[in-house]
């Protein structure tokens, strides 16, 4: 007679008791992490906001949230949007920096020395959003490693639980629980490997603000800047997104605080409100940005867009080289004439 095949484990309620903040599980007080409470708007680009608040919906009770991955250039909002879609959800929003030391017990549980000399344990901003029910973003994910991305990976599958080796515990999120996961597009990041990309789906492009939205958002960020100087930051703005350049609005915004400040510095002696743009450009953005056109075209030669071609004798020989095999001696044939 076989024995009865043992019963699966009993999957926690969906709400932990929190007191003052603190929660108790398996034994183990944890502080919760307070979350983010600064307001938040988003200006323009309505589709891409409701494709992340269409991501955290469930159709069934036994339906999942997606975890959605941002992308785009840093300094375009993508932290804006996720503050905003928490604000549209009406969850409570925590927010873990991720950054390129980042280790797994930093993303869970960290234990830490209290007064009284004893282990206290803190849990992250991603272990308070589980237990709360609340929204947790990690921003610029693609600058953590890998290992600290394995500790991550039953969270975002169907088991939606995390296992704190430092504690002894395991956290199941409560069904309330949604995450997102911001990534910039440039070169300080890491490879992500396959089997976490498949697990952030789907991948949600920010761009940059048409010309309407630019200046609307400037203006909500710095409504005491003047009408002339705001269109100036927008022409900039935009005529560098033409020419495919980095400069983003966080740029236009720190630009335009620092040439405000100029401005008032010394009323005796005030800076005209042209000069003081123009400093504040090469300041923030280096003298490069004075002329956009000639920086986009060092940026194409760069990448190789005007390079000429080598040759295999070029990996061996300069090109004024006379040992060159494909020089030109049409100028030594000159010379010698004389």
């Amino acid at each position: 007679m076989t024995s009865p095949s043992p019963s699966p484990p009993e999957q926690p309620t969906d709400q932990y008791a929190i007191e003052n903040g603190f929660v108790k599980i398996d034994s183990v007080h944890l502080k919760l992490a307070q979350p983010y409470s600064a307001p938040g708007q988003w200006i323009g680009q309505h589709e891409v906001l409701m494709q992340l608040l269409a991501c955290w919906i469930t159709v069934d009770d036994a339906d999942l949230p997606l975890t959605p991955r941002l992308v785009g250039s840093p300094g375009v909002g993508k932290t804006q949007l996720a503050i905003a879609a928490a604000q549209a959800h009406g969850r409570p929003l925590y927010i873990y920096q991720c950054t390129s030391d980042t280790r797994p017990e930093d993303l869970l549980i960290t234990p830490v020395l209290s007064q009284g000399g004893e282990i206290a344990y803190h849990a992250s901003p991603l272990v308070s959003a589980m237990v709360t029910g609340g929204i947790c973003l990690l921003d610029e994910g693609n600058r953590m490693n890998e290992k600290s991305w394995a500790s991550l990976a039953p969270l975002f599958d169907g088991r939606r639980l995390v296992e704190s080796i430092v504690a002894g515990v395991t956290i199941h999120a409560s069904k309330n629980f949604r995450s997102a996961v911001t990534m910039n597009q440039d070169e300080s990041t890491f490879e992500i490997p396959d089997y976490i990309l498949s697990r952030l789906q789907p991948t949600l492009g920010v761009g940059f603000p048409n010309k309407q939205d630019e200046m609307a958002i400037l203006q909500y960020h710095l409504p005491f800047a003047e009408p002339e100087m705001l269109a100036m930051t927008v022409e900039f703005l935009q005529r560098s997104h033409q020419l495919k350049l980095d400069f983003s609005l966080r740029d236009g915004i720190n630009l335009l605080r620092f040439a405000l400040k100029r401005m008032i510095q010394d009323p005796d002696h005030p800076i005209g409100r042209d000069d003081a743009w123009q400093e504040a450009l090469e300041k923030c953005l280096g003298e490069d940005a004075v002329d956009l056109e000639q920086l986009a075209q060092r940026r194409r030669r760069t990448l190789g867009g005007d390079a000429v071609p080598l040759g295999l004798a070029d990996l061996f020989f300069d090109a004024d080289d006379p040992m060159h095999p494909d020089r030109d001696d049409d100028e030594e044939d000159d010379e010698s004439d004389f």
